[in-house]
């Protein structure tokens, strides 16, 4: 996949509902064996993918493990953040957030407590193009944590008590995250890169914006967006198909046949090569930059992920850390990765330096961008680059959630259900003429749109912030 997912927010700009008192940890007996399960997974020569379709009709990816007595499902739904109201952002991460604070006939604390009680892990996350939800139970458990998940995602109660708990919680956070440097670059860029488009707008919403939502546009969401049409399950452990077949239509055919019709369009992204300063007395900048990137269905995209890893992407190893970083202690951190959202994709970056280098830290990463541009990697970089990503591929198999995550992932971009025997070929493929080719495509370093945090020295903005629209 090499896209990241809605739901794993690290390297995106979608964000993931905040965790607050009395969400469910998981026991120290599933963790154990969570972990067991994960060394018996990773010591296969190849995790074997079913197929599997309920007799209601819902289809569901499996890795069937029986090594320990835990299951780990993934759902995604199609329709995140990006089709909030104009004036209502942050309603799908808001939907996130208090889905499970009841449901059907248990109020918040009867809700959660049964989770706890019974080392059911259950959580919910909105990115800009799904909706996810992460189940982790016990097998003893199974049936009533699958019960529990249908309630969520069929009976939400929404009621007032915990809605206005977790309405003042995200406002709290989003009034922190508003001094927040790197909140603000990124809230910044996103705004210079993709304009009028969704995408620009704060997913996580705003203090007006959160204040403004009620309880019938969270009723809202999941009436129009919860259809099994736009459902996609993922499912790791130790449960037999016919099992899961028969927990999905138990589980899932409650919900409606079709979601509400929705459309995003296709953003138009910005390769101004603007700079933007916001004025903030901090003795140490953030810097973040971007341009138009690659979409995750190009046919190009494994070489470009490859370019990108040998650019700024592959920590110690890459470009950017070596001239920014080991040459001249210019910063601790400096980076770049690829952004292919459904509806428009950026190649971003950025560092953060001391105020009175950002000039040269800024003249350096675009030295590097050009650089890439105009001769390509090395046959050197790239064979390392390609022993590198193949060979950490199996790490992202780090727990069997991750993996019920991945199954999901691969439905969602169309890659096949055996794309995890296929990846690391893609990745081989990738020969010095395609990267090459690619690099000089790709990378820009005139469109550079550049946002500075702080107070730097040789820095020359073009134009003022945006605001956010609140």
């Amino acid at each position: 996949m090499d896209k990241p997912f809605a739901h794993r927010r690290v390297k995106t700009l979608a964000a993931a509902a905040p965790r607050r008192p009395g969400f469910v940890a998981l026991a120290a007996g599933l963790l154990v064996a969570l972990a067991i399960t994960l060394t018996a997974l990773q010591a296969r020569a190849a995790i074997e993918v079913q197929r599997v379709v309920s007799p209601g009709g819902i289809e569901a990816w499996l890795v069937e493990d029986h090594t320990n007595p835990i299951i780990a499902l993934e759902l995604g739904i199609r329709g995140g953040a990006a089709l909030d109201p104009a004036e209502k952002p942050g309603l799908a991460n808001f939907v996130a957030s208090t889905i499970d604070e009841g449901a059907g006939p248990l109020d918040s604390q009867a809700f959660q407590g049964e989770l706890d009680n019974l080392s059911i892990s259950l959580r919910f996350e909105a990115g800009l193009d799904g909706f996810n939800g992460s189940l982790e139970t016990l097998t003893e458990n199974r049936d009533r944590a699958f019960e529990l998940l249908r309630l969520a995602l069929t009976e939400p109660r929404f009621d007032d008590e915990p809605v206005e708990r977790i309405r003042s919680q995200l406002i709290a956070r989003l009034s922190r995250e508003s001094e927040d440097p790197d909140y603000i670059a990124g809230r910044v860029l996103r705004r210079l890169m993709f304009g009028e488009h969704p995408y620009a707008r704060p997913s996580r919403g705003t203090e007006a914006s959160i204040s403004r939502i009620t309880v019938e546009d969270l009723r809202g969401f999941v009436q129009q967006r919860f259809g099994r049409d736009q459902l996609f399950v993922g499912v790791v452990g130790d449960i037999t198909p016919e099992e899961l077949g028969k927990a999905l239509d138990e589980t899932l055919l409650a919900l409606p046949e079709k979601a509400a019709p929705f459309e995003v369009t296709q953003a138009v992204v910005g390769n101004g090569g603007e700079t933007a300063v916001i004025a903030k007395p901090i003795p140490q900048s953030v810097v973040v930059l971007g341009q138009e990137g690659i979409d995750r269905n190009d046919p190009d995209y494994y070489a470009a992920y490859v370019v990108n890893y040998i650019l700024g992407g592959g920590g110690f190893s890459s470009r950017l850390v070596e001239e920014v970083r080991e040459k001249r202690g210019l910063a601790y951190s400096v980076y770049s990765y690829l952004a292919p959202f459904d509806h428009g994709s950026m190649i971003a970056g950025g560092t953060a330096t001391q105020n009175a280098r950002v000039g040269e830290s800024l003249d350096l990463i675009r030295q590097e961008w050009r650089r890439m541009a105009e001769a390509g990697p090395t046959a050197e970089e790239l064979e390392a680059a390609k022993r590198y990503l193949t060979g950490s591929f199996p790490l992202r198999f780090s727990s069997s959630d991750n993996i019920a995550g991945m199954l999901v992932g691969m439905q969602l971009e169309d890659l096949g259900i055996d794309y995890l025997e296929k990846r690391n070929g893609y990745v081989e493929a990738v020969t010095l003429e395609a990267a090459k080719r690619v690099a000089a495509r790709l990378y820009k370093p005139d469109a550079l749109t550049v946002v500075v945090v702080g107070t730097p020295e040789g820095v020359t903005p073009t134009r003022e912030a945006p605001g956010d629209g609140s």
